[in-house]
């Protein structure tokens, strides 16, 4: 593993040229506060976690450590909060894409340099389209971790992996909107340090589809906000609420750049979050790795260790060979995104989002089965870590709407003189017409455009 070598790991190396002097700066000084300050720290946050914990009813209403704001406060005075934006960090995608990996092995480090989700996506809507007053507000205490944020856009009711179809209504009032809708899976609402939703609903159902949405920022404690529950994942209950928003009513200034901006915005968001999200996933999958490799030295079935077993052996190289592969392509499209912007770079963000997940989770799976019982008890991480990542794959869109997003791209140019000439043509039907009646042959000779 050499996600935390001082040296510039092996697969960053076709990208040298692109690696500017604050990189390598900004990477030290991550290591070196992983190292120092937040592993020391590990125990002391799990044992006030505990502690806290016997004072809520549910674990989804505990606290955060108190010992996160002494680590907040380190990384504050070392110059590493919130350096998945751009503007904070001076680092370009691809820079930060190896800084995310890091946190994904960390979650603890990820939450003291303030960069995990849904926050991070939050603060970049509100720093990129966020009025002066909202970023007073809310900007500023986010991006100082005094509180935290959840992005109310999933709905029960319609297809949300599809925004056109998000239904809450955000209707002009006098000097207000007022909101109603019902939302799930709104990650990180319930936790007391959550103040602010930032809501994707429709100002308008007539007009153009993707000018119909807009963002408005909705506080927690506005008078119909109704947390009905936290939602089970796997039959434990996390902290993804599913909310009622009963004639809520905020100032028109809440609104996120204007009516019928909320599409725009909602795509911006996503696009730098969904690599982070990868990398991160990365980052994990080199735990599981790890746990892989420590079990396989430590175990012993039908008298040889495990290390010494083909199968174990496969196994292993199978998850090195994956996580290496995402790796690169998480670097690809991140260049990609640096140098011809995010649009252009949809495809391989696509291609990320389906390939990262779905390898991390299968790697996690293939570490429980090395642990065997062991490894979906308490006593190990592998349990949380595969609900974790299964959660990942349906968050910012099921598999299958990437999936599409890559097709389309593949089919919109046709196969071609090359695809023609490979898939080869049966002259005879052209010969002996009795297939002129289909589609006039249309199909055979010269196929039309599919609806893409």
């Amino acid at each position: 593993m050499q996600v935390m070598n001082r040296d510039i790991p092996d697969a960053l190396l076709p990208y040298k040229e692109k690696l500017t002097p604050r990189f390598f700066e900004v990477r030290g000084q991550v290591i070196d506060f992983v190292e120092q300050v937040v592993n020391p720290a590990l125990p002391t946050f799990s044992q006030q976690r505990k502690e806290l914990l016997k004072t809520v009813d549910h674990p989804t209403k505990c606290p955060e450590p108190p010992v996160l704001n002494k680590l907040r406060a380190e990384a504050k005075a070392r110059g590493l909060m919130n350096l998945f934006l751009p503007e904070v960090s001076r680092l370009s995608v691809l820079e930060y894409s190896p800084i995310a990996e890091i946190l994904g092995m960390n979650g603890v480090a990820n939450l003291a340099m303030n960069c995990s989700a849904p926050d991070t996506g939050n603060m970049e809507v509100l720093a990129l389209f966020g009025s002066p007053e909202q970023k007073k507000q809310w900007l500023e205490p986010l991006l100082n971790g005094e509180i935290r944020s959840a992005f109310a856009m999933t709905e029960p009711g319609v297809a949300s992996s599809d925004a056109t179809n998000i239904s809450t209504r955000i209707e002009a009032d006098g000097d207000d909107y007022v909101v109603n809708g019902h939302k799930w899976w709104i990650s990180g609402a319930i936790r007391p340090e959550c103040k602010l939703f930032v809501l994707l609903g429709r100002t308008s159902f007539s007009g153009p589809l993707h000018s119909q949405q807009s963002m408005i920022l909705v506080p927690r404690d506005a008078e119909g906000v109704k947390i009905l529950r936290p939602l089970a994942v796997f039959g434990d209950e996390h902290d993804h609420a599913e909310i009622i928003f009963d004639n809520v009513r905020v100032p028109k200034t809440n609104i996120v750049l204007g009516e019928g901006r909320g599409f725009e915005i909602a795509q911006g968001r996503l696009g730098p979050g969904r690599i982070h999200h990868c990398m991160r996933s990365l980052g994990t999958a080199e735990l599981a790795l790890a746990a892989m490799v420590d079990r396989a030295h430590r175990r012993k079935a039908f008298g040889r260790l495990l290390a010494e077993k083909d199968a174990v052996r496969t196994a292993i190289a199978e998850a090195r060979i994956e996580i290496t592969k995402c790796r690169q392509l998480c670097y690809l499209a991140a260049v990609v995104a640096d140098e011809q912007g995010f649009k252009a770079a949809k495809a391989y963000v696509a291609m990320i989002k389906v390939a990262a997940p779905r390898a991390a989770l299968h790697i996690i799976d293939e570490a429980i089965q090395m642990h065997g019982a062991h490894g979906v008890s308490q006593d190990s991480s592998l349990a949380e870590m595969y609900t974790g990542m299964r959660t990942l794959r349906v968050a910012d869109g099921p598999d299958m709407v990437h999936l599409i997003t890559i097709a389309k791209e593949e089919l919109k140019n046709g196969g071609g003189e090359l695809g023609r000439r490979v898939s080869g043509t049966n002259k005879n039907v052209e010969k002996y017409g009795k297939f002129s009646h289909v589609e006039g042959g249309a199909l055979y000779q010269s196929a039309p455009k599919a609806r893409l």
